[in-house]
């Protein structure tokens, strides 16, 4: 709790008009063997290698390693130079000036010059799902090759966060500003960028191999020759992989009963640390375009039928947080002053009534399709709890399984949907990974992470706009309780509980990443023990 409150310390007025230098994130004392390969497993496969352009973990792994960004972070919120040896916040908050390392290169060998910078940021704003992250964002001013300056229309509290290495990567001008559709650049599946590993091989559904960079700008990393992100879908041949050391590292794993007895294992260390800015969280989601959820009522009536609380003390055997909002409850910014939905067959079953859904002969209202992205065992435990839940009032639902995250992102992209079982990250601010989800103007067909539910409301818009730009964290605080309020009451989403990530790494691993970005930074850092 304390780590994560030092992060919202970070974007006070006072941090952001200071001028900040800071020396590189140390390595531990101890000698550091180079070579070998560090191999990650994952379950879905990526849509593309560049998180610029796109959300999630599948991006986020591989893009960290290929791309460098202006800053990174350490495990207590303090931001440290990458690609920016230092820089400064305007005393009004209006721009953020970043100074750039000389010599760093991309890795054809071009220069990384204030006009990649530039043009990278502007192009995630263009492009990136998180609309609201670079909304403040009016300009970048290059008034040399190694001073970049961010223009804000207005205060921006997260921008520091957003130059983080998962947010932010710096992408080559040359090779990208030549084509106007930025998105179906082939080097989005080939990229060059100018971080500490170089792009290889992808093979669809396999692997993704990344070679070390070795003109990396930061001397003496990366440690490991190479990497290689392994694509195992199943979970039960991910966790024997990690158990027969064929891979080193398993992120991002939520199957508690995996986690307990793979913390025995004389081989492994299971760990949850890394994961404070990702702030997860486990949801169930309604499609608010299309019949029957797009009564409020009908939403409010399947939110009564579901027990979070059950679901978190029995079926995640209580190792997770019950969460009620959109907002992570580790954050300053969470309340419990919301419509909790505590169970009420009763109450559901009369909204249901009044929603001109009465009970049919065989004992249901309607049928929905209930879908759950791939890859998760807690995704698919949602999706199966609430059959049984929403059949208690009359709500039919049928789980429609989807055979790859890609067909699941498409169907939930395009709204072809009723219900779907997700995890949302919180990025650190809810500027950047909660307004997304509900602003209507991040209502964008095929793009996955966006306001997927199609959900409308004109006062939640104009109270995400006044709290993005809001510096001092009380009135930040009060803004987003009324927002928790209004979205809880309209209901779009139900929230189950946190998302119970856990690192399984071997222990011939070093340095394993445990930033609050955890998996999502760079290996810079990692070392195999000889």
């Amino acid at each position: 709790m304390a780590s994560l409150t030092n992060g919202w310390k970070l974007f006070s007025a006072a941090a952001l008009t200071a001028a900040m230098l800071f020396t590189a994130v140390p390595a531990k004392a101890e000698a550091i063997p180079d070579g070998g390969t560090f191999t990650v497993t994952w379950a879905q496969n990526p849509v593309s290698l560049n998180p610029g352009l796109s959300s999630g973990i599948s991006s986020g792994i591989p893009g960290a390693q290929l791309f460098a960004s202006p800053l990174q972070y350490d495990d207590q919120w303090n931001p440290h130079p990458y690609l920016a040896e230092k820089w400064e916040m305007a005393p009004d908050g209006l721009s953020l000036t970043l100074h750039l390392v000389k010599g760093a290169k991309f890795h054809d060998g071009t220069p990384i010059t204030s006009e990649d910078v530039a043009f990278s940021i502007m192009a995630i704003k263009a492009n990136h799902p998180f609309k609201a992250m670079y909304a403040p964002v009016s300009g970048v001013d290059t008034p040399d090759p190694y001073t970049a300056v961010i223009r804000l229309s207005k205060p921006h509290p997260a921008i520091l966060l957003c130059m983080s290495p998962v947010l932010c990567p710096i992408m080559p001008k040359h090779v990208y500003g030549t084509d106007p559709n930025i998105r179906q650049n082939p080097a989005n599946k080939a990229p060059i960028g100018s971080g500490p590993f170089k792009f290889v091989e992808w093979k669809p559904g396999d692997y993704i191999m990344l070679e070390k960079n070795k003109d990396f700008f930061i001397k003496g990393k990366p440690h490991v020759d190479r990497v290689i992100i392994k694509i195992i879908p199943d979970m039960n041949n991910r966790v024997m992989a990690v158990e027969r050391g064929e891979v080193d590292a398993m992120p991002f794993f939520d199957s508690l009963r995996e986690v307990k007895r793979l913390s025995g294992d004389k081989n492994l260390v299971v760990t949850n640390k890394g994961y404070a800015g990702i702030g997860s969280l486990d949801w169930v989601a309604f499609n608010t375009g299309k019949k029957p959820f797009d009564d409020v009522r009908v939403r409010q009536a399947a939110a009564y039928a579901i027990d979070r609380n059950f679901f978190a003390k029995v079926i995640m055997m209580g190792l997770v947080t019950p969460s009620a909002t959109p907002i992570t409850p580790f954050s300053p910014f969470y309340t419990k002053d919301v419509n909790m939905y505590d169970v009420n067959l009763e109450k559901a079953k009369k909204l249901l009534d009044e929603a001109g859904y009465p009970v049919k002969a065989d004992g249901t209202r309607f049928t929905v399709t209930v879908d759950y992205a791939p890859g998760s065992p807690t995704t698919k435990m949602m999706a199966e709890y609430l059959k049984p839940q929403l059949a208690k009032v009359g709500i039919d639902a049928k789980i429609r399984i989807s055979p790859d995250f890609g067909t699941w992102a498409e169907r939930v992209s395009n709204y072809n949907f009723d219900i779907t079982t997700d995890n949302v990250f919180n990025w650190g601010d809810p500027v950047i990974g909660v307004h997304r989800t509900y602003s209507s103007a991040n209502i964008v067909k095929g793009v996955p992470f966006s306001n997927t539910q199609q959900y409308r409301n004109p006062k939640v818009d104009a109270i995400m706009e006044q709290a993005a730009s809001e510096v001092d964290n009380e009135k930040r605080a009060k803004l987003y309780k009324e927002f928790q309020q209004i979205v809880m009451n309209d209901v779009p989403i139900y929230f189950m509980t946190t998302t119970a990530y856990h690192t399984i790494y071997n222990k011939r691993v070093g340095n394993v990443p445990a930033s609050i970005w955890g998996f999502l930074a760079p290996y810079m850092d990692v070392y195999l023990k000889k």
